[in-house]
């Protein structure tokens, strides 16, 4: 037997009206106006106000009790004017005794809300998105409590339902034009993994819609819930046994993570609490989501930011299993399939048959996201950052994800699709021509040697050391792993991953790079500072000098991991030979710290720097008396050569680095090596090209470093190559006032028939 209405706690009792109330016949504006008498009774307040958002972050009076009703409809305010925008535009909750001392404070005189001192209002949030915002007001100067608070909080989510299904506001305002539907159009995006992918779009886990908000039995509410968890850790617990997640690696870490949320107290605490407010446990999940949605985008700290993917896709999970959703993987699904999302968790990727997966879009995403990790581990293309690919793209829509051009096409035209079908054939048969290369020497026409390594930054990675044909691993960026942690790694777990790597890649050289965090590269539990410029700011070596602990463990750990073997450390962002030498004592004080504790040593130490700085090029004398070997960061190096921010799309093709300054600073650089006998390479960009890798060799160059799917090309041009020809060429290109030679060597080589 169910308890009298007054014998029911407020929240509840309120969702109860509010759920007769929703039930009664009559249109969605009808319920609207009775929503607002019902509120307004409920929590004894002179004023009870909606507003919900229209195009152009319009908020628009569409119900009230108390003010005057001529100003429905009427009544506009912009996202961010007043104190309804305001509370839209920051998304969160605004609690005042004297509302119209607050700066923010908006008078509209049609309204008639002159005489209402305190204000209480809360943003009405749908799948973290601000669609309204729902307001009480009071004539006397009142401090609401928390309770009250939370109970309107709850009654905007019931209200963010009634918004949603489309019968106050047509969905389609909120949408962008984007030209004709029918018609081919191209999108760009960031490259999150390489590939080139064309199949069927589809989109991902729509949103779980919550068909019952009230909870009629809290206990049983508690039980499904409870129920719901088991087999959600039951789930993920599968999905980690899986074979191409089971070895170890970053990827696994990531999901390890990622389960933690299945477990985490404070999440499930709160979900118990919704519950016990009266909510149903689908309405809980979905609540307590769009809280902590809101909270964590609104965190400054980049980590956090990245952790609400995972927690969406995590609930996601949970929501589906109390609704009784099928599982992702029955879903019925094209062979060739494109999978198109906002944003996407590492788990949810894993959903999808990796024998039909060709390729993932992303409206969101970086680099560094956990879902790009586990990407890479599997070889599936991503592109991100696509502006509105969910509004521009349908299910069924033929798609083509160009990654490596950072692009997708959509509704390509049968023009396009042959083209593009030509060139997946053509870069099949390059692939299978370049792996014919794996073993042959990089070696020109005259029989000059070219070292060609491999650039690494996660254990998943070294399995292509051997199918690329690498000599070694030129470039292993530590800093990856610790951007997928939680915490900083200690010793022991920096140790283990660096003897993996040193393991798999053999008697094949691994040089070491020191971690190099900072600008773009935040870690989620070291507190950064806002800097105007941070790629030219507390970031690499700079920071880890300042920090030193950071860097001894990690030059520990690299000791630890080399017993009996070579150890090449190369230090980033080194600015001049001061900073290099403390980070060599550094190095010298772990050996001899080693030593005194009977550590068993690497066979060799070699300390070398990136040269990626050019101040650092104007004291090459000394630092050659002190660097093992140096290695060119042709990133870096181009956008503090130019004072050209690499980051900003409209500079991507201001500068080229075939320009003759460039070429001929680094001449100088080859020049003064030789004369050092001190080994140089370089890493970047430049050398993962054929026709730059080309004007490198022409220079001096003998090593370079590039991602593994360059090496098949760059051999191929090498040994299509005259060495002795091509330098003499380019010795009459350094001192030429272009703006750049890359013209000039793409004829070259056309006329002497080198592969690029």
């Amino acid at each position: 037997m169910s308890a009298p209405a007054s014998a029911i706690p407020g929240p509840r009792r309120l969702l109860r009206r509010l759920r007769d109330v929703m039930a009664a016949p009559g249109t969605a504006q009808s319920r609207l106006n009775q929503v607002v008498l019902v509120i307004a009774a409920d929590m004894v307040a002179e004023v009870c106000s909606i507003y919900v958002r229209r195009a152009g972050d319009v908020l628009e009076l569409f119900a009230t009790e108390g003010l005057n009703p001529e100003a429905v409809h009427k009544t506009r305010l912009r996202v961010g004017e007043g104190l309804v925008g305001h509370i839209a535009a920051q998304a969160s909750a605004l609690s005042l005794s004297d509302a119209q001392s607050h700066p923010d404070f908006a008078y509209r005189p049609e309204t008639g809300e002159e005489i209402y001192h305190s204000l209480m209002g809360v943003p009405i949030l749908r799948s973290g998105r601000v669609v309204g915002v729902l307001v009480v007001q009071n004539r006397t100067r009142r401090n609401y409590a928390e309770e009250e608070l939370e109970a309107l909080q709850t009654v905007a989510m019931v209200l963010a339902e009634l918004i949603g299904a489309g019968d106050l506001v047509n969905p389609s305002e909120f949408l962008e034009a984007e030209g004709n539907a029918t018609l081919p159009q191209r999108a760009e995006g960031v490259r999150l993994a390489d590939g080139v992918a064309m199949g069927i779009a589809v989109l991902h886990r729509q949103a779980i819609e919550v068909r019952q908000l009230v909870a009629e039995d809290p206990e049983v509410e508690a039980e499904r819930l409870a129920e719901a968890l088991e087999r959600l850790r039951a789930s993920v617990d599968r999905m980690l046994a899986r074979p191409d997640i089971a070895i170890g690696g970053e990827h696994r870490e990531v999901l390890e993570t990622y389960r933690m949320f299945a477990h985490d107290r404070g999440w499930i605490s709160k979900i118990n609490d919704a519950i016990r407010n009266g909510l149903t446990a689908e309405a809980a999940v979905k609540r307590t989501l769009d809280d902590m949605r809101v909270r964590l985008n609104a965190s400054g700290d980049p980590y956090l930011r990245e952790r609400v993917l995972d927690l969406e896709d995590i609930a996601g999970r949970l929501l589906g299993l109390l609704n009784g959703e099928p599982e992702p993987q029955t879903r019925e699904l094209p062979d060739d399939m494109v999978v198109v999302a906002r944003a996407m968790g590492p788990a949810e990727l894993l959903d999808y048959d990796r024998t039909r997966l060709r390729g993932l879009v992303l409206e969101e995403g970086s680099a560094t996201a956990h879902v790009a990790i586990v990407a890479r581990a599997l070889d599936i293309p991503v592109l991100g950052r696509v502006d509105g690919a969910l509004s521009r793209i349908t299910p069924g829509d033929p798609v083509i994800v160009d990654a490596d051009n950072n692009q997708l096409i959509i509704r390509p035209g049968e023009d396009v699709v042959d083209a593009v079908q030509l060139t997946l054939a053509a870069r099949a048969e390059r692939k299978a021509a370049f792996a014919a290369l794996r073993h042959m020497p990089s070696i020109t026409r005259d029989d000059v040697r070219v070292n060609l390594l491999m650039n690494a930054g996660l254990l998943a990675d070294m399995g292509m050391l051997a199918e690329s044909g690498a000599e070694g691993i030129g470039l292993y960026r530590t800093e990856l792993f610790f951007m997928v942690r939680s915490q900083i790694p200690d010793v022991a777990a920096q140790a283990d991953l660096y003897a993996r790597v040193l393991d798999q890649s053999g008697e094949k050289p691994v040089y070491f790079r020191t971690l190099d965090v900072g600008s773009d590269k935040q870690l989620p539990y070291f507190n950064h500072r806002p800097e105007e410029n941070p790629a030219m700011g507390w970031r690499s070596l700079r920071l880890t000098l300042d920090r030193p602990a950071m860097l001894r463990r990690q030059v520990r750990a690299l000791l630890m991991a080399s017993a009996g073997r070579q150890l090449n450390i190369m230090f980033p962002m080194v600015a001049e030979v001061a900073e290099f030498d403390a980070a060599r004592r550094l190095v010298q004080m772990e050996v001899a710290r080693a030593r005194r504790q009977h550590q068993r040593l690497p066979s060799q130490v070699r300390v070398g720097t990136m040269l990626e700085v050019p101040a650092l090029a104007w004291q090459l004398k000394p630092l050659l008396e002190r660097v093992d070997f140096i290695s060119v960061g042709s990133n870096d190096l181009l956008q503090f050569f130019f004072a050209c921010d690499r980051g900003n799309p409209e500079l991507a093709d201001r500068y080229d680095l075939l320009s003759p300054a460039v070429l001929g600073f680094l001449r100088n650089l080859v020049d003064a090596c030789a004369r050092a006998d001190v080994e140089l390479s370089l890493c970047g960009e430049m050398a993962s090209r054929p026709l730059e890798a080309m004007a490198l060799i022409g220079l001096g160059f003998r090593r370079m470093s590039m991602p593994a799917g360059a090496i098949g090309p760059v051999k191929a041009m090498v040994r299509s190559l005259d060495r002795g020809h091509l330098a003499s060429y380019m010795d009459t290109l350094l001192d030429l006032p272009d703006h750049s030679v890359r013209d000039r060597l793409m004829a070259f080589a056309h006329d002497h028939g080198i592969a690029i």
